[in-house]
């Protein structure tokens, strides 16, 4: 029988990392888990507020794995997530724990399961080479180009998704095959060892995901979270094109700092752009979390939602109390 994993997927706001910690608490006589983190931003040491990341108390309480990995100079991908989160799944399944993997980052949680072909580390001298060509032409133009060499995967990419058809680009250069068929090769001979339950949170109402997106941007900037971005400006060698400041919220708290404008007026014009990047960003995951058909999808704002969660993990792990 293959060992069993359990996904907790959703979009930003959705509950996911609390509804983890209740499952935690509610099992906890009867079955262990071990929380691993499925999300590109908790990766990052000291971008703590923009991240949402537990604090260290809470960490304590409920230890994370795959968080606080890299500085936000350096860069990090479904690929080193699947070299890393692979051995350490085995490790908890040995330790008689069942691995809880818990994120948004839908693309990690997808490679993870389907496999992901052997893609060549990031180049930066291409990566420069690309931002340049696309500061002159912009990314629609490199779109275009990825089309002529890749109608696959620029079919399924917005033409300002710039990290994206980065990095197809890149590989493409590297390589001179296109990434969607190295994806589709691995796809071919991956073997999955792992029973897996995916627990899909999703809004039956947009407008209250969008409230808690609000509360929850507008938490982020009373905790400090302009301040923590000067002092991440400060404390590394930084720019607006490294993958950490090109992520939610950390990229608009960027323009208004190089804006110098402290204005109420200017803060307010971070805050609308900051929770219209949120709403985006969670709409791209539930688009990802609906392309997964095995996912058993709830309603992210019902009251007993960890109640309903718990009665469908108690019967996948065949749990008796």
């Amino acid at each position: 029988m293959k060992p069993k994993a359990i996904f907790i997927l959703g979009p930003t706001a959705s509950g996911k990392t609390q509804l983890a910690f209740d499952l935690v608490d509610h099992f906890k006589n009867h079955q262990q888990f071990d929380i691993v983190s499925v999300d590109s931003a908790l990766v990052y040491r000291d971008m703590n507020i923009g991240t949402a990341k537990p604090d260290a108390v809470t960490l304590k309480k409920y230890p994370h794995h795959l968080i606080d990995l890299i500085a936000p100079t350096d860069a990090y991908s479904a690929a080193r997530f699947c070299r890393e989160a692979l051995p350490l799944m085995s490790d908890i399944v040995r330790r008689g724990s069942v691995p809880l993997l818990v994120g948004g980052t839908m693309l990690y949680a997808k490679a993870l399961m389907q496999g992901l072909s052997d893609m060549p580390e990031s180049d930066p001298h291409l990566r420069r080479e690309l931002d340049e060509r696309a500061a002159l032409l912009g990314w629609p133009a490199l779109h275009a180009e990825l089309a002529k060499v890749d109608a696959i995967t620029a079919a399924r990419l917005k033409p300002n998704d710039s990290q994206r058809i980065q990095r197809a680009l890149e590989i493409f250069m590297q390589t001179g095959v296109p990434i969607s068929s190295l994806q589709q090769r691995a796809k071919n001979s991956y073997s999955w060892p792992y029973e897996t339950l995916i627990i899909g949170l999703m809004p039956t109402d947009r407008a209250g995901l969008h409230e808690r997106i609000a509360l929850r941007f507008d938490a982020m900037l009373a905790a400090g979270l302009i301040d923590e971005v000067r002092q991440l400006r400060d404390q590394y060698s930084l720019d607006a094109d490294l993958p950490s400041m090109r992520a939610v919220g950390y990229r608009q708290t960027w323009e208004f700092i190089d804006q110098a404008d402290t204005s109420n007026a200017a803060r307010e014009q971070l805050r609308q752009q900051g929770i219209a990047a949120t709403r985006q960003l969670a709409k791209r995951q539930m688009t990802w979390l609906r392309s997964m058909p095995t996912a058993v999808i709830v309603d992210c704002l019902r009251a007993d939602l960890s109640a309903a969660v718990g009665v469908r993990v108690e019967a996948f792990l065949q749990v008796k109390k």
